[in-house]
């Protein structure tokens, strides 16, 4: 059995922006409050091969994989999956980016997935914490990536050159 979320918030800010802080991968440790680190193994065009690695979890334990991201700065589209799926048969997560009529961008979460038989969640249980922890996460781009927009954020806004690169 497998199971899909799928989440969006607006984000009050241009495209450009919000494309290029959240392709910026190096600075995803500020971007997500769960990441302790990121470390970019390869790059190939458009496609990144890297390491997540997240703060250590109750018990202590630091989870990390890797996981490949191929942007399509053209299609707004970004596709990603596990390449160490860890607990996860498989894992692909796509990220969309659409222009809002009023302003702003809506920036789309698509997961798809399915647990190992011996994950300590089903698939039901991941579901739910990914849909908390996504609504979470979003927030928080959002108001780093709006304060970016407003220089309300004690930096500049994403760095130059980064403009269609992922």
């Amino acid at each position: 059995m497998s199971e899909r979320t799928d989440n969006a918030v607006v984000v009050d800010a241009p495209l450009d922006l919000v494309w290029d802080m959240t392709n910026d991968l190096e600075s995803w440790t500020e971007l997500f409050s769960e990441y302790a680190a990121v470390e970019v193994l390869s790059r190939d065009g458009d496609t990144v091969t890297f390491r997540l690695t997240l703060h250590p979890d109750e018990q202590g334990r630091s989870w990390s994989w890797v996981s490949e991201r191929t942007s399509d700065r053209r299609s707004l589209v970004v596709n990603a999956h596990r390449v160490e799926t860890g607990v996860f048969t498989y894992m692909h997560i796509r990220w969309e980016y659409a222009p809002e009529p009023g302003g702003g961008v809506r920036m789309r979460w698509i997961q798809e997935f399915e647990m190992k038989p011996d994950a300590p969640l089903d698939d039901a249980g991941m579901r739910d914490r990914l849909n908390r922890n996504t609504a979470v996460q979003q927030a928080r781009i959002k108001e780093r990536i709006e304060a970016a927009a407003r220089g309300t954020d004690g930096q500049s806004p994403a760095p130059a050159g980064l403009k269609g690169e992922s």
